[in-house]
């Protein structure tokens, strides 16, 4: 009788970290292996040219509220792009990375906590869609999942 071949996560963890990546480690290089991947440079450092922008701006009565927008911010649509609150900032700036439309994208502060959990989200799914990957190509070559 053959012996089966069952995916377990040692033989995925093992096809990835031949792909130079981890199911297990936190990527020190997170970003540089999104920016790789989905063809994008994130940067705080402005140019006229930005795909995609999130910064900060001041009101007429002195509120902050960031601003998150297509292109360099000249086409700014008020009830969509300005936020009063951060808390939102993560989610645009993770669809912005990973949409495929946006090669360079400006953000005011690459130390905000928004971009950190942008990064992180970004990341994890990441890693899920390489896991879900390597299951397939495992599939592809005899192995079955384990049904425990």
């Amino acid at each position: 009788m053959a012996t089966k071949k069952i995916i377990t996560d040692e033989v995925i963890e093992k096809r990835l970290k031949d792909r130079g990546l981890s199911m297990y480690d936190n990527d020190e290089n997170a970003l540089e292996t999104l920016q790789n991947y989905y063809d994008f440079k994130l940067t705080d450092e402005y140019s006229n040219t930005p795909d995609y922008s999130i910064y900060e701006e001041s009101t007429a009565d002195g509120y902050e509220v960031w601003v998150a927008t297509h292109g360099d911010g000249r086409d700014v649509c008020v009830g969509e792009d300005i936020h009063y609150y951060d808390n939102e900032l993560s989610d645009k700036l993770y669809e912005a990375m990973t949409d495929g439309y946006n090669q360079l994208i400006y953000v005011s502060d690459k130390e905000s906590d928004y971009v950190d959990d942008a990064i992180m989200m970004a990341y994890e799914d990441f890693i899920a869609d390489m896991i879900q990957e390597v299951e397939d190509e495992l599939i592809e070559e005899g192995y079955i999942k384990d049904e425990e």
